[in-house]
């Protein structure tokens, strides 16, 4: 049974009382890494007897086990899995400090990292970029596009300064601030000369006896395309590749009879008309609002609270367009 004090609560200023180091957050981690003492401590330059005598000092300050030793090695319980991710989150925090500490240094005006759907990508955030460039021309603006299940952990856990996504089923909106941007639309695509490009009414029945590639089970496309099914009672097509890669699906669109569903934006910024067609369908293909989620308890760097700025910039400009 894991060991816990008799202390009581731990204070506010814990750390300071059981002289919690930054080795000792290096050393939380490597131990979640590797899962034996030896080899986390190989990977932190220590030998294993220091790596020990670290963790066990700790442990007794505290007045807590955070880790369960045993023949095949060292894994986190409870309370080391609290410690093991706060301790990324410190060195996470700790790395963007430099980062931008080092931005400043070369006359920038600091670093902020984004991440986002693919939509956003292609509209919201590329014309926010340009804003960037002509009136900040020093920030730097790291960008990387995912699934929103993907990106919330990654705001939790101080990787992102803020996302454009969905928040996720699992996850308490509470430690969000959601601002709504917009619903996604989509659209089925096909090759140009796709037996089905010349149709001015093709129906959904006729879609489904052709192969198709879709995001993976549980993805929103996914689900909105497998709803759009269920209520026109259709079977799913027989031939479904599943892949999150939009690249991927629309080089099996160009070179077969394949149909994807793309974001609308992703429709209109690659699929050339030469080569691509965009299928009509009887209702419009929407999936849930996504927006500018932040954490509630953190504050926004001076860089991340200007990109924040001009982006609002941009999805106000793009509304007053619609």
């Amino acid at each position: 049974m894991t060991r816990r004090s008799t202390m009581g609560e731990l204070p506010p200023d814990w750390f300071l009382k059981v002289r919690l180091k930054l080795r000792h957050l290096q050393l939380f981690l490597a131990l979640d890494d590797h899962r034996n003492l030896h080899r986390a401590a190989t990977s932190l330059g220590m030998s294993q007897p220091a790596a020990s005598k670290l963790l066990s000092e700790l442990e007794e300050r505290l007045g807590i086990q955070l880790f369960e030793r045993h023949s095949r090695g060292i894994t986190p319980n409870w309370y080391g899995e609290v410690a093991v991710r706060h301790a990324h989150n410190i060195l996470s925090s700790l790395q963007q400090t430099g980062e931008e500490l080092n931005a400043l240094s070369d006359g920038n005006a600091g670093v902020v990292s984004v991440g986002t759907v693919m939509a956003p990508a292609v509209t919201l955030v590329a014309q926010t970029l340009e804003r960037v460039h002509r009136r900040l021309p020093g920030l730097k603006v790291n960008v990387h596009v995912d699934v929103s299940p993907a990106l919330i952990p990654r705001l939790l856990e101080g990787e992102f300064d803020m996302v454009i996504s969905r928040i996720p089923a699992g996850f308490d909106p509470g430690h969000f601030v959601f601002e709504e941007i917009g619903e996604e639309a989509i659209r089925i695509v096909c090759r140009r000369d796709h037996p089905l490009a010349n149709e001015t009414s093709p129906t959904l029945a006729e879609m489904t006896t052709y192969p198709w590639s879709l995001q993976p089970p549980g993805a929103l496309m996914r689900q909105r395309v497998d709803h759009l099914f269920m209520a026109h009672d259709l079977s799913p097509p027989a031939r479904i590749v599943n892949t999150p890669d939009m690249m991927a699906s629309l080089a099996q669109v160009a070179v077969s009879e394949t149909l994807a569903v793309v974001s609308r934006e992703v429709a209109e910024l690659l699929c050339d008309p030469q080569r691509f067609h965009l299928l009509p369908t009887e209702e419009s293909l929407n999936v849930q609002p996504y927006g500018l989620v932040t954490l509630r308890k953190q504050r926004l760097s001076p860089g991340a609270a200007a990109l924040s700025t001009l982006l609002r910039e941009s999805i106000e400009e793009e509304r007053a367009t619609k």
